[in-house]
């Protein structure tokens, strides 16, 4: 990958984000640090030269329900997946034990997924923060006692901090998917239809008895595998929601005559992205 390109990520060096887009677009790759989704998804929005990385669902802690509503009101086009596998380590300063703890920080989904370990330890507190490496590094940088951190066990190494517990997730099988996103006009150069076999889109549904049945009803006819379905409220319109899908299929001429079939059953499509089925990391 071109050692030029741009990664616009949540969270900083070291952070899972950073890890999936480098495993993603290669490690010469220069990461744009944003302290939100938005702000990242924005800096995609606005240049064409800078592409991104944003995760989307967790297999413990489930949907990132804002970052949907992110890439259906962005112009951003998904171009591409990576689901990594999520180790966890309970990190300190040097020469400290688990009786020196008193606090523990990091990203509200780290301290959900390691919810098991931490439950052992009833004195400590749970702080929330807004990533997982930049509490490692704050611990670091300014040498803070008593407190501790949960991340990524090579970024504990990166910034010379003690590893107190390694795989402290609750769940081994606990993988977070993240999508890679590019301006809509360089969405090409990213993608082949010819590999592509996955797609996510967005639609509304008329408030009709069987309106959803219907419409997997078509996909199933034509060999289109569902592999996702979101559902969120429609803001201003009761009982009404909009339908975030992902589809994967071995035929691209089946899968756009899919779509054309469901069109007249459904309002307001979107399509995110079309793009080739991403690796795991194990």
């Amino acid at each position: 990958m071109n050692q030029s390109l741009q990664v616009a990520i949540q969270g900083t060096q070291g952070s899972f984000h950073d890890i999936a887009a480098r495993l993603y677009f290669g490690n010469k790759i220069k990461i744009l640090s944003c302290n939100t989704f938005k702000e990242s998804i924005d800096l995609v929005r606005k240049d064409p030269t800078i592409v991104g990385a944003i995760a989307i669902e967790n297999t413990i802690a489930g949907s990132l329900l804002q970052n949907y509503n992110l890439l259906k009101d962005s112009d951003v086009r998904i171009i591409g997946e990576h689901k990594l596998r999520i180790q966890h380590s309970l990190v300190t300063l040097e020469g400290q034990k688990i009786e020196d703890i008193h606090e523990v920080r990091s990203h509200y989904m780290a301290l959900l997924q390691c919810e098991q370990f931490l439950s052992q330890y009833p004195h400590i507190q749970l702080i929330e923060a807004d990533d997982t490496a930049k509490s490692a590094y704050q611990i670091a940088s300014e040498k803070i006692q008593g407190i501790a951190g949960i991340c990524y066990a090579e970024t504990a190494k990166q910034f010379g901090l003690h590893i107190l517990a390694e795989g402290i997730e609750t769940n081994k099988h606990n993988f977070t998917r993240f999508l890679m996103v590019s301006h809509k006009d360089k969405a090409e150069e990213f993608t082949q239809k010819d590999t592509c076999n996955k797609s996510s889109m967005v639609f509304s549904l008329p408030h009709e008895q069987g309106s959803l049945s219907k419409v997997l009803t078509i996909l199933s006819f034509y060999n289109i595998n569902l592999t996702k379905i979101q559902s969120l409220p429609v803001i201003g319109h009761e009982w009404e929601y909009l339908f975030y899908i992902d589809l994967s299929f071995d035929n691209y001429i089946r899968y756009t005559q899919a779509i054309d079939a469901i069109r007249p059953l459904i309002r307001n499509i979107k399509i995110l992205g079309e793009y080739t089925e991403g690796a795991q990391t194990i």
